[in-house]
Protein backbone atom coordinates (compact mmCIF):
# COMPACT_ATOMS: atom_id res chain seq x y z
CA UNK A 1 0.00 0.00 0.00
CA UNK A 2 1.34 3.42 -0.97
CA UNK A 3 2.21 5.93 1.73
CA UNK A 4 -0.37 8.76 2.01
CA UNK A 5 0.64 12.03 0.36
CA UNK A 6 -0.59 15.47 1.36
CA UNK A 7 0.52 17.55 -1.59
CA UNK A 8 3.98 18.79 -2.44
CA UNK A 9 6.47 21.23 -0.99
CA UNK A 10 7.48 24.36 -2.88
CA UNK A 11 10.40 22.40 -4.36
CA UNK A 12 8.07 19.62 -5.53
CA UNK A 13 8.92 17.04 -2.87
CA UNK A 14 5.85 14.94 -1.95
CA UNK A 15 4.61 15.61 1.60
CA UNK A 16 4.39 12.22 3.30
CA UNK A 17 3.93 11.02 6.87
CA UNK A 18 7.69 10.38 6.97
CA UNK A 19 8.51 13.97 5.92
CA UNK A 20 6.02 15.39 8.44
CA UNK A 21 7.66 13.32 11.19
CA UNK A 22 11.12 14.54 10.21
CA UNK A 23 10.02 18.17 10.13
CA UNK A 24 8.29 17.81 13.50
CA UNK A 25 11.43 16.27 15.04
CA UNK A 26 13.55 19.12 13.65
CA UNK A 27 11.11 21.68 15.07
CA UNK A 28 11.15 20.03 18.50
CA UNK A 29 14.98 20.26 18.55
CA UNK A 30 14.65 24.01 17.93
CA UNK A 31 16.01 26.34 15.30
CA UNK A 32 18.82 28.88 15.35
CA UNK A 33 16.89 32.09 14.72
CA UNK A 34 19.96 34.06 13.60
CA UNK A 35 20.88 31.40 11.04
CA UNK A 36 17.31 31.19 9.77
CA UNK A 37 17.09 34.96 9.32
CA UNK A 38 20.45 35.05 7.49
CA UNK A 39 19.06 32.66 4.86
CA UNK A 40 16.00 34.80 4.15
CA UNK A 41 15.49 35.55 0.53
CA UNK A 42 13.66 38.27 -1.22
CA UNK A 43 14.25 41.21 -3.40
CA UNK A 44 17.62 42.85 -2.90
CA UNK A 45 17.51 46.32 -1.35
CA UNK A 46 17.45 49.29 -3.69
CA UNK A 47 19.34 52.29 -2.40
CA UNK A 48 19.89 53.09 1.25
CA UNK A 49 16.53 51.96 2.63
CA UNK A 50 13.52 49.84 1.81
CA UNK A 51 11.92 50.79 -1.49
CA UNK A 52 8.32 51.94 -1.79
CA UNK A 53 5.80 51.26 -4.50
CA UNK A 54 4.27 54.29 -6.19
CA UNK A 55 1.26 54.19 -8.46
CA UNK A 56 1.17 56.33 -11.59
CA UNK A 57 -1.51 56.62 -14.26
CA UNK A 58 -0.23 56.47 -17.83
CA UNK A 59 -2.14 57.36 -20.94
CA UNK A 60 -2.10 54.69 -23.68
CA UNK A 61 0.51 56.49 -25.80
CA UNK A 62 2.90 56.92 -22.89
CA UNK A 63 2.36 53.30 -21.81
CA UNK A 64 3.09 52.10 -25.35
CA UNK A 65 6.27 54.22 -25.53
CA UNK A 66 7.36 52.89 -22.14
CA UNK A 67 6.84 49.28 -23.22
CA UNK A 68 8.76 49.90 -26.46
CA UNK A 69 11.66 51.49 -24.59
CA UNK A 70 11.78 48.66 -22.07
CA UNK A 71 11.89 46.12 -24.90
CA UNK A 72 14.57 48.13 -26.72
CA UNK A 73 16.70 48.33 -23.55
CA UNK A 74 15.98 44.70 -22.60
CA UNK A 75 14.77 46.04 -19.25
CA UNK A 76 11.61 46.05 -17.18
CA UNK A 77 9.21 48.96 -17.35
CA UNK A 78 10.01 49.66 -13.69
CA UNK A 79 13.73 49.94 -14.48
CA UNK A 80 12.99 52.37 -17.33
CA UNK A 81 10.78 54.50 -15.08
CA UNK A 82 13.43 54.59 -12.32
CA UNK A 83 16.15 55.59 -14.79
CA UNK A 84 13.94 58.31 -16.31
CA UNK A 85 13.18 59.73 -12.85
CA UNK A 86 16.85 59.66 -11.84
CA UNK A 87 17.79 61.60 -14.97
CA UNK A 88 14.90 64.06 -14.67
CA UNK A 89 15.51 64.71 -10.99
CA UNK A 90 19.33 64.55 -11.35
CA UNK A 91 19.62 61.88 -8.64
CA UNK A 92 22.35 59.23 -8.73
Amino acid sequence: MAEPKYGKTKSGTPITDELIGKLAADAEKGYDVDETLERRRGRPPMGTAAATVESVRLDPELRRALAERAEQDDATTSAVIREALRRYLDVA
